[in-house]
């Protein structure tokens, strides 16, 4: 069974950084392409980032290009989401999800195309 947990979130002021791991149990992560969303109570899950299995590609929302960074680790069983210049709006919850059995170099911007999902970490960013 494939779990995903998540951590590194917190309360951090505007324009401030944090790093979000998501460490995950499993035979073969290196084959899961794994993406980031968030959600807001009320809302819908919004994607954040997503980088395939191979690595050689990723994919970012508009509102995380240029300020949002995924990566993965597969040596560690780890995908990280580096965001810098955090803004209010940020302030969500966020998961991190794993598809399996995927192109290497495809990545999933859609929640239903992910298959394994983390129980979510809280960040909040103040003004």
């Amino acid at each position: 069974q494939v779990q995903l947990v998540e951590s590194g979130g917190g309360l951090v002021q505007a324009g401030g950084s944090l790093r979000l791991s998501c460490a995950v149990s499993g035979r073969t992560f290196s084959s899961y392409a794994m993406g980031w969303f968030r959600q807001a109570p009320g809302k819908e899950r919004e994607f954040v980032a997503a980088i395939s299995w191979s690595s050689a590609r990723t994919s970012y929302a508009d509102s995380a290009k240029g300020r949002f960074t995924i990566s993965r680790d597969n040596a560690k069983n780890t995908v990280y989401l580096q965001m810098n210049g955090l803004k209010p709006e940020d302030t969500d919850v966020y998961y991190c999800a794993a598809e399996q059995g995927i192109a290497p170099n495809a990545v999933s911007t859609f929640s239903y195309e992910y298959e394994y999902w983390g129980q979510g970490t809280q960040v909040t960013v103040s003004s």
